[in-house]
C-alpha cells in the first residue's frame, strides 16, 4: 500500500460538508468515489478538518491508501477527472510516509471568514460570504478580537453537539482587516471546537454594530457558557485556509502529543 497526502479545495455550497452522511452529497463520499473508479478497489480517506454543511475550504489536507503505486499526478489528475462535475478539486498529490497522518500529524490550521457589508445584496459571491447590511466597525471588532487571543476555556464559543475531550483551546491569530465592503477574519490554532471560529464572528458582529463592547466579549469569553456569547455565523462564509504540518512532525508521522482523543476539527 502507498499513501498519498492529497491537497484539496472544494465550493461547500449545496453540501452537507466533508463527512459521509445519509441526508445528502458530501466531500468524502464524492472523493472516495472518485478514486476507487481509477484505483479498483475500496478507498477510506482521512481528512485534517472535517468542515460542516457550507463551509468551503482552499486548502484542505487527505490521506489515502491506494493498493498500487501511481504516480502522483496520476493520482491527482484520475481524481479530478471522475470528480466532474462537483465543484471538488485535488490541488496535488504526493506520496507520504506511511505513518502520515491527515489530521493527527497536523500542528496547526488557518481558517478565513468572509464578511461582505453593504446594502445592496450579493450576486457573485452569494453563498461565499456572509452579507450584513447594517454598517460594521472593523476596527472595534479587531479591539473585542484581542480579548480572545491566547490559552482559554473556550466553551462560550463551543457548540453543544462539540465531541472535543477539553474546551481549552489556544488561539494564535484573530485578525479583523476591512477592504471596502469586504470584512475578513484571519484565525489560526493547532485545533478549533465545534463552530468555535463561526461562533467568534458571531459575537464580534455585535461588536461591530455597537450593541457589545470588547469588554463584553471578555465577559462572555469568562463566563464558560455558550449563552452568554453571539449568534452563530453563518457557514456561507467560512474558509479551510491552510493545514499546517511542522517539519519535524513530517518526520514523526503520526504526530503522537499533537493532540488528545476526541479532539474536534469540525467548523
Amino acid at each position: 500500500m502507498t499513501r498519498y497526502k492529497l491537497l484539496i479545495e472544494y465550493d461547500g455550497s449545496g453540501l452537507v460538508g466533508w463527512q459521509r452522511q445519509d441526508n445528502g452529497p458530501s466531500v468524502q463520499q464524492a472523493m472516495e468515489e472518485a478514486i476507487q473508479q481509477f484505483a479498483g478497489h475500496p478507498v477510506a480517506l482521512f481528512v485534517a478538518g472535517r468542515t460542516d454543511a457550507g463551509v468551503h475550504a482552499l486548502g484542505q489536507v487527505a490521506h489515502v491508501d491506494l493498493e498500487r503505486d501511481w504516480p502522483p499526478a496520476t493520482v491527482r489528475d484520475a481524481t479530478n477527472f471522475h470528480l466532474r462535475p462537483a465543484a471538488i478539486s485535488v490541488l496535488a498529490a504526493e506520496i507520504a510516509p506511511p505513518d502520515f497522518h491527515a489530521r493527527f500529524s497536523a500542528s496547526g490550521r488557518r481558517y478565513l471568514y468572509r464578511i461582505v457589508n453593504r446594502p445592496a445584496p450579493l450576486a457573485v459571491e452569494r453563498r461565499r460570504a456572509w452579507h450584513i447590511v447594517q454598517p460594521l466597525d472593523a476596527a472595534a471588532m479587531q479591539a473585542a478580537a484581542a480579548r480572545l487571543l491566547g490559552r482559554h476555556d473556550f466553551t462560550s464559543f463551543r457548540a453543544a453537539l462539540c465531541q472535543a475531550a477539553s474546551p481549552v483551546k489556544t488561539l494564535d491569530r484573530l485578525d479583523v482587516t476591512r477592504a471596502g465592503d469586504a470584512i475578513e477574519f484571519a484565525v489560526a490554532a493547532r485545533s478549533f471546537l465545534h463552530h468555535q471560529v463561526r461562533n467568534m464572528v458571531g459575537t464580534l458582529k455585535l461588536v461591530g454594530e455597537g450593541k457589545w463592547t470588547p469588554d463584553d466579549v471578555a465577559r462572555a469569553l469568562a463566563a464558560r457558557d455558550r449563552a452568554a456569547a453571539g449568534p452563530t455565523a453563518p457557514a456561507d462564509g467560512l474558509y479551510l485556509v491552510e493545514v499546517r504540518y511542522d517539519a519535524s512532525q513530517d518526520d514523526a508521522g503520526s504526530g503522537q502529543g499533537l493532540h488528545q482523543p476526541g479532539d474536534d476539527e469540525i467548523e
